[in-house]
Protein backbone atom coordinates (compact mmCIF):
# COMPACT_ATOMS: atom_id res chain seq x y z
CA UNK A 1 0.00 0.00 0.00
CA UNK A 2 2.52 2.66 0.74
CA UNK A 3 4.81 1.36 -2.71
CA UNK A 4 1.59 2.06 -4.14
CA UNK A 5 1.25 5.55 -2.91
CA UNK A 6 4.56 6.86 -3.42
CA UNK A 7 4.02 5.24 -6.79
CA UNK A 8 1.51 7.84 -6.84
CA UNK A 9 2.87 10.79 -5.76
CA UNK A 10 5.98 10.15 -7.53
CA UNK A 11 3.90 10.03 -10.75
CA UNK A 12 2.13 13.33 -9.90
CA UNK A 13 5.43 15.19 -8.82
CA UNK A 14 6.62 14.03 -12.52
CA UNK A 15 3.38 15.33 -14.00
CA UNK A 16 3.43 18.95 -11.94
CA UNK A 17 7.43 19.49 -13.08
CA UNK A 18 6.42 18.53 -16.86
CA UNK A 19 3.43 20.28 -16.63
CA UNK A 20 5.91 23.54 -14.90
CA UNK A 21 8.33 22.38 -17.64
CA UNK A 22 5.94 23.21 -20.16
CA UNK A 23 4.26 26.17 -18.92
CA UNK A 24 7.85 27.55 -19.21
CA UNK A 25 8.59 26.74 -22.54
CA UNK A 26 5.87 27.14 -24.97
CA UNK A 27 4.19 30.56 -24.87
CA UNK A 28 1.64 32.85 -26.87
CA UNK A 29 2.32 35.78 -28.30
CA UNK A 30 -0.70 38.39 -28.81
CA UNK A 31 -1.56 40.45 -32.30
CA UNK A 32 -0.81 43.35 -30.13
CA UNK A 33 2.20 43.13 -28.62
CA UNK A 34 5.88 42.60 -28.77
CA UNK A 35 7.47 39.23 -26.94
CA UNK A 36 11.20 39.70 -26.17
CA UNK A 37 13.08 36.46 -24.96
CA UNK A 38 15.56 37.37 -22.39
CA UNK A 39 18.32 35.34 -21.07
CA UNK A 40 20.18 36.28 -17.36
CA UNK A 41 18.62 39.93 -17.94
CA UNK A 42 20.18 39.73 -21.67
CA UNK A 43 17.20 39.87 -24.78
CA UNK A 44 18.55 37.16 -27.17
CA UNK A 45 14.96 37.16 -29.36
CA UNK A 46 12.39 39.62 -30.22
CA UNK A 47 9.11 38.35 -31.71
CA UNK A 48 6.62 40.94 -33.06
CA UNK A 49 4.04 38.10 -35.15
CA UNK A 50 1.05 36.24 -33.51
CA UNK A 51 1.36 32.90 -32.36
CA UNK A 52 2.98 30.19 -30.37
CA UNK A 53 6.36 30.05 -29.57
CA UNK A 54 8.82 27.88 -27.35
CA UNK A 55 11.77 29.20 -24.95
CA UNK A 56 14.04 27.24 -22.61
CA UNK A 57 12.61 26.73 -19.18
CA UNK A 58 15.60 29.26 -17.78
CA UNK A 59 15.09 32.28 -20.06
CA UNK A 60 12.16 34.73 -19.09
CA UNK A 61 9.79 36.36 -21.07
CA UNK A 62 8.79 40.55 -21.66
CA UNK A 63 5.50 41.82 -23.46
CA UNK A 64 5.20 45.47 -24.86
CA UNK A 65 2.19 46.79 -26.12
CA UNK A 66 2.50 47.40 -30.11
CA UNK A 67 -0.68 49.31 -30.15
CA UNK A 68 -0.74 53.45 -30.29
CA UNK A 69 -0.23 54.99 -26.70
CA UNK A 70 -1.19 58.14 -25.45
CA UNK A 71 1.08 60.16 -22.49
CA UNK A 72 -1.11 63.22 -21.40
CA UNK A 73 1.82 65.06 -19.25
CA UNK A 74 0.95 68.08 -16.82
CA UNK A 75 0.38 71.51 -17.86
CA UNK A 76 3.65 73.46 -18.26
CA UNK A 77 4.49 76.90 -18.51
CA UNK A 78 6.32 78.40 -20.90
CA UNK A 79 7.69 81.67 -22.30
CA UNK A 80 7.16 83.08 -25.89
CA UNK A 81 9.48 85.18 -28.31
CA UNK A 82 7.37 88.58 -26.84
CA UNK A 83 8.25 87.43 -23.48
CA UNK A 84 4.85 86.48 -22.62
CA UNK A 85 4.27 83.67 -19.74
CA UNK A 86 1.69 80.89 -20.89
CA UNK A 87 0.64 77.72 -19.23
CA UNK A 88 0.22 74.93 -22.44
CA UNK A 89 -1.42 71.41 -21.86
CA UNK A 90 0.04 68.47 -24.22
CA UNK A 91 -0.35 65.48 -25.20
CA UNK A 92 1.43 62.78 -27.03
CA UNK A 93 0.50 59.68 -29.55
CA UNK A 94 3.38 57.11 -29.48
CA UNK A 95 3.96 53.80 -29.49
CA UNK A 96 6.89 51.33 -29.46
CA UNK A 97 9.21 50.80 -32.61
CA UNK A 98 11.58 48.96 -31.53
CA UNK A 99 11.30 47.41 -28.75
CA UNK A 100 14.74 45.58 -28.16
CA UNK A 101 15.97 49.56 -28.00
CA UNK A 102 12.96 50.53 -25.55
CA UNK A 103 14.05 47.89 -23.25
CA UNK A 104 17.96 48.84 -23.14
CA UNK A 105 17.26 52.39 -22.57
CA UNK A 106 13.85 52.93 -20.47
CA UNK A 107 12.71 49.40 -19.61
CA UNK A 108 8.94 50.35 -19.18
CA UNK A 109 6.30 52.57 -19.59
CA UNK A 110 6.72 54.75 -16.64
CA UNK A 111 10.57 55.15 -17.94
CA UNK A 112 9.05 56.13 -21.83
CA UNK A 113 6.77 58.50 -20.19
CA UNK A 114 9.40 60.36 -18.36
CA UNK A 115 11.64 60.17 -21.16
CA UNK A 116 8.51 61.72 -23.65
CA UNK A 117 8.24 64.15 -20.81
CA UNK A 118 11.87 65.62 -21.14
CA UNK A 119 11.79 65.68 -25.57
CA UNK A 120 8.67 67.04 -25.75
CA UNK A 121 9.05 69.79 -22.80
CA UNK A 122 12.53 70.99 -24.31
CA UNK A 123 11.20 70.79 -27.87
CA UNK A 124 8.05 72.75 -27.15
CA UNK A 125 9.78 75.52 -25.13
CA UNK A 126 12.26 75.82 -28.41
CA UNK A 127 9.10 76.31 -30.39
CA UNK A 128 7.14 78.86 -28.49
CA UNK A 129 9.95 80.29 -27.73
CA UNK A 130 10.31 81.46 -31.12
CA UNK A 131 6.77 82.15 -31.43
CA UNK A 132 4.83 85.55 -30.74
CA UNK A 133 1.70 85.09 -28.32
CA UNK A 134 -0.34 86.62 -31.48
CA UNK A 135 0.32 83.64 -33.55
CA UNK A 136 -0.98 81.50 -31.01
CA UNK A 137 -4.17 83.58 -29.76
CA UNK A 138 -5.77 85.65 -32.17
CA UNK A 139 -9.24 86.57 -33.09
CA UNK A 140 -8.12 85.94 -36.93
CA UNK A 141 -7.96 82.86 -37.44
CA UNK A 142 -5.47 82.95 -40.50
CA UNK A 143 -3.13 84.07 -38.24
CA UNK A 144 -2.67 81.63 -35.33
CA UNK A 145 0.18 79.14 -36.26
CA UNK A 146 -0.64 76.85 -32.99
CA UNK A 147 -0.54 73.54 -35.57
CA UNK A 148 2.79 74.64 -37.78
CA UNK A 149 4.21 75.12 -34.11
CA UNK A 150 2.90 71.59 -32.64
CA UNK A 151 3.58 69.88 -36.07
CA UNK A 152 7.40 71.70 -35.71
CA UNK A 153 7.52 69.61 -31.90
CA UNK A 154 6.67 66.75 -33.25
CA UNK A 155 9.11 66.70 -36.31
CA UNK A 156 11.84 67.60 -34.05
CA UNK A 157 11.40 65.17 -31.26
CA UNK A 158 10.04 62.58 -33.48
CA UNK A 159 14.01 61.50 -35.02
CA UNK A 160 15.47 61.83 -31.49
CA UNK A 161 12.62 59.75 -29.31
CA UNK A 162 13.10 57.14 -32.43
CA UNK A 163 17.09 57.08 -32.05
CA UNK A 164 17.70 57.49 -28.45
CA UNK A 165 14.63 55.37 -26.96
CA UNK A 166 13.19 53.34 -29.99
CA UNK A 167 9.86 55.41 -29.45
CA UNK A 168 7.81 56.20 -32.60
CA UNK A 169 6.21 59.80 -31.54
CA UNK A 170 3.12 59.78 -34.07
CA UNK A 171 2.13 63.33 -33.05
CA UNK A 172 1.93 66.22 -30.48
CA UNK A 173 -1.16 68.31 -30.25
CA UNK A 174 -2.33 70.96 -27.46
CA UNK A 175 -4.94 70.65 -25.93
CA UNK A 176 -5.53 74.12 -24.04
CA UNK A 177 -3.44 77.12 -23.88
CA UNK A 178 -4.46 79.23 -20.81
CA UNK A 179 -2.28 82.44 -18.78
CA UNK A 180 -0.86 81.92 -15.43
CA UNK A 181 -3.33 83.35 -13.17
CA UNK A 182 -0.98 86.43 -11.91
CA UNK A 183 -1.21 87.75 -15.72
CA UNK A 184 -4.65 86.55 -16.76
CA UNK A 185 -6.42 89.87 -15.57
CA UNK A 186 -4.16 92.56 -17.10
CA UNK A 187 -3.92 90.32 -20.33
CA UNK A 188 -8.15 90.44 -20.28
CA UNK A 189 -7.59 94.08 -19.41
CA UNK A 190 -5.47 94.80 -22.53
CA UNK A 191 -7.75 92.94 -24.64
CA UNK A 192 -10.42 95.29 -23.76
CA UNK A 193 -8.82 98.14 -24.03
CA UNK A 194 -7.97 96.39 -28.41
CA UNK A 195 -11.30 95.84 -28.40
CA UNK A 196 -12.49 98.98 -27.54
CA UNK A 197 -9.77 101.28 -29.78
CA UNK A 198 -10.76 98.52 -32.92
CA UNK A 199 -14.84 99.30 -31.81
CA UNK A 200 -13.96 103.16 -31.73
CA UNK A 201 -12.29 102.97 -34.87
CA UNK A 202 -14.99 101.34 -36.50
CA UNK A 203 -17.53 103.95 -35.56
CA UNK A 204 -15.33 106.46 -37.04
CA UNK A 205 -15.33 104.75 -39.89
CA UNK A 206 -18.88 104.59 -39.94
CA UNK A 207 -19.62 107.96 -39.11
CA UNK A 208 -16.92 109.32 -41.58
CA UNK A 209 -19.19 106.45 -44.58
CA UNK A 210 -22.04 108.14 -43.06
CA UNK A 211 -21.09 112.35 -43.50
CA UNK A 212 -19.99 110.52 -47.55
CA UNK A 213 -23.40 109.34 -47.97
CA UNK A 214 -25.00 112.26 -46.81
CA UNK A 215 -22.93 114.99 -48.50
CA UNK A 216 -23.41 112.50 -52.09
CA UNK A 217 -27.38 112.32 -50.76
CA UNK A 218 -27.17 116.43 -50.74
CA UNK A 219 -25.67 116.72 -54.01
CA UNK A 220 -27.59 114.56 -55.84
CA UNK A 221 -30.37 115.84 -54.62
CA UNK A 222 -29.35 119.50 -55.44
CA UNK A 223 -28.93 118.09 -58.69
CA UNK A 224 -32.38 116.72 -59.29
CA UNK A 225 -34.00 120.07 -57.91
CA UNK A 226 -31.86 122.34 -60.12
CA UNK A 227 -32.90 120.18 -62.89
CA UNK A 228 -36.61 119.92 -61.65
CA UNK A 229 -36.18 123.54 -61.82
CA UNK A 230 -34.67 124.36 -65.05
CA UNK A 231 -37.25 121.75 -66.91
CA UNK A 232 -40.22 123.76 -65.14
CA UNK A 233 -39.48 126.86 -65.75
CA UNK A 234 -38.75 125.75 -69.29
CA UNK A 235 -42.44 124.37 -69.53
CA UNK A 236 -43.43 127.30 -68.15
CA UNK A 237 -41.86 129.41 -70.62
CA UNK A 238 -43.53 127.12 -73.04
CA UNK A 239 -47.13 127.49 -71.65
CA UNK A 240 -46.50 131.54 -72.01
CA UNK A 241 -45.49 131.67 -75.29
CA UNK A 242 -48.11 129.20 -76.51
CA UNK A 243 -50.98 131.47 -74.28
CA UNK A 244 -49.54 134.20 -75.38
CA UNK A 245 -49.55 133.46 -79.02
CA UNK A 246 -53.17 131.86 -78.48
CA UNK A 247 -54.19 135.06 -76.77
CA UNK A 248 -52.50 136.65 -80.03
CA UNK A 249 -54.40 134.90 -82.49
CA UNK A 250 -57.95 135.28 -80.66
CA UNK A 251 -57.12 139.33 -80.63
CA UNK A 252 -56.46 139.76 -83.85
CA UNK A 253 -59.55 137.35 -84.65
CA UNK A 254 -62.03 139.95 -82.49
CA UNK A 255 -60.50 142.81 -80.65
CA UNK A 256 -63.00 144.00 -79.08
CA UNK A 257 -64.16 140.37 -77.69
CA UNK A 258 -61.15 139.69 -76.84
CA UNK A 259 -61.17 143.05 -74.81
CA UNK A 260 -64.07 142.44 -72.82
CA UNK A 261 -62.94 138.85 -71.73
CA UNK A 262 -59.89 140.45 -70.37
CA UNK A 263 -61.73 143.27 -68.59
CA UNK A 264 -64.35 140.90 -67.23
CA UNK A 265 -61.18 138.37 -65.38
CA UNK A 266 -60.08 142.06 -64.59
CA UNK A 267 -62.81 142.61 -62.48
CA UNK A 268 -63.08 139.26 -60.91
CA UNK A 269 -59.39 139.66 -59.85
CA UNK A 270 -60.01 143.57 -58.78
CA UNK A 271 -63.89 143.73 -57.24
CA UNK A 272 -65.08 141.47 -54.16
CA UNK A 273 -67.43 142.52 -51.51
CA UNK A 274 -65.13 144.12 -49.75
CA UNK A 275 -63.56 145.91 -52.54
CA UNK A 276 -63.88 149.94 -52.22
CA UNK A 277 -62.82 151.87 -55.81
CA UNK A 278 -62.66 155.21 -56.04
CA UNK A 279 -61.84 155.64 -59.90
CA UNK A 280 -63.53 158.69 -62.27
CA UNK A 281 -65.82 158.59 -64.09
CA UNK A 282 -64.03 158.28 -67.62
CA UNK A 283 -61.90 155.70 -66.25
CA UNK A 284 -60.94 152.49 -68.71
CA UNK A 285 -62.15 150.47 -66.11
CA UNK A 286 -65.63 151.51 -64.96
CA UNK A 287 -66.66 152.45 -68.98
CA UNK A 288 -67.63 148.53 -69.39
CA UNK A 289 -69.99 149.42 -66.03
CA UNK A 290 -71.30 152.41 -66.45
CA UNK A 291 -71.47 152.65 -70.96
CA UNK A 292 -72.41 148.52 -71.48
CA UNK A 293 -69.76 149.18 -73.78
CA UNK A 294 -65.51 149.15 -74.22
CA UNK A 295 -64.08 151.01 -77.38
Amino acid sequence: MQNKTRKIISITTLVLIAFVVLWRIFFTVDETQYAIVTQFGRPVRTISAAGLNVKWPWQSLLTYEKRLLVYNPRPSEFLTKDKKNIVVDNYVCWRIADPNRFLQTVTDLTGAEMRLHDTVWAATAAALGNSDLSSLVSTKSDEVRVQEVMKQVTEQCRAQALEQYGIEIVDVRMKRLNLPAQNRESVFARMRAERDRIAKQYRAEGEAEALKIRAEADKEKARILSESYREAERIRGDGDAQSTRVYAQAYSRDPRFYKLVRTLEAYKKVIDPNTTAILSSDSELLKLLTQGKIK
